[in-house]
């Protein structure tokens, strides 16, 4: 496993990090103890950096996580999770008041077992006021950084210039990690265009859903999905084209993900142990050149093809 580091945060992250949004429910249904064992395969195979939220399966996700980590000795892993995303019974909620962050970072620890979180994150903030980001939520994580109640500060979402816009009106120091999903993969890599602004500004970069939400995978796109009608066609026809050739897309999408030095860590999701073994090993080679040309020749017109996060 290869360790990078995270910006200026001093924090030294796997290359491949254990997204336990899974551990929620939130792709299929899962046994807990499934899950659990996800987490223990994760931190053999070299795995240090565990992402989560409350939001993901409306605070399951947190608590099977930390059926986990109570297992796990503290200096094995290196813990993120969110404010501001949140729901219940099937209905999201947003909340990026002041108060109510403060309070979800310590609701958060006690889910999770732990009494500090390493990297704490404004999550989805293209569903927030950018302003009341900057000027309110921001501060409020900032000020128990201080207290030493978290480690770190970071911001998340699918659009990148909402990354950079909060990042431009902050103090420098404030936002000390991004955190994007799905534009760096097989089928989008628009995150190349803004490694620059963030190297720049010491600001470490971590990548998620190297298979898309399930795009690039030999099953498919969930029903859910929110991606174009056309992409989704051309992301089925890539992997129909690379199982013909005997290489599953996870294998292709999993190697290409984890290749851009710069890219701190790239988080993936499963509550299958075999599976955490499987993307393992896939990494641990470089991407068939040939086929990438042919994946990317396939996608054509609808490479870099977008949508709107819900």
């Amino acid at each position: 496993m290869e360790y990078r580091e995270l910006g200026k945060t001093g924090l030294r992250l796997s290359a491949l990090g254990f997204g336990a949004s899974s551990l929620g429910g939130v792709f299929h249904s899962l046994r807990e103890e499934d899950g659990i064992r996800a987490v223990f395969a994760a931190i053999e195979g070299g795995i240090n950096f565990i992402d989560v939220s409350p939001y993901y399966g409306y605070l399951k996700a947190e608590q099977v996580l930390g059926m986990a980590l109570r297992q796990i000795p503290r200096d094995k892993y290196i813990l993120s999770t969110k404010v501001g995303r949140y729901g219940k019974n099937g209905v999201n909620s947003w909340d990026y008041s002041a108060k109510r962050a403060h309070d979800s970072v310590f609701e958060s620890m006690e889910r999770l077992g732990v009494d500090y979180i390493d990297l704490i994150n404004v999550h989805d903030i293209e569903f927030a006021d950018l302003d009341q980001v900057c000027n309110e939520t921001l501060p409020a994580l900032v000020e128990l950084r201080g207290q030493g109640v978290v480690g770190h500060v970071g911001i998340t979402d699918l659009q990148l210039e909402n990354l950079q816009y909060v990042v431009e009106h902050t103090p420098a120091g404030t936002v000390e990690s991004v955190l994007n999903f799905c534009h760096y993969c097989l089928c989008d890599d628009k995150l190349l265009d803004f490694l620059d602004f963030f190297e720049a500004r010491g600001i470490g970069v971590i990548n998620a859903s190297p298979l898309s939400m399930g795009l690039l995978s030999g099953r498919g796109a969930p029903a859910w999905h929110p991606a174009p009608a056309p992409l989704q066609e051309a992301c089925r026809a890539a992997a129909a084209h690379c199982a013909a050739a005997g290489y599953p897309i996870e294998r292709l999408a999993m190697e290409f993900s984890v290749r851009e030095p710069r890219i701190t860590s790239t988080l993936f999701s499963t509550t299958r142990a075999e599976n955490v073994r499987a993307n393992l090993e896939f990494i641990a080679s470089e991407p068939d050149p040939e086929l990438l040309a042919q994946v990317r020749e396939i996608l054509g017109g609808t490479f870099r093809m977008s949508w709107k996060n819900t």
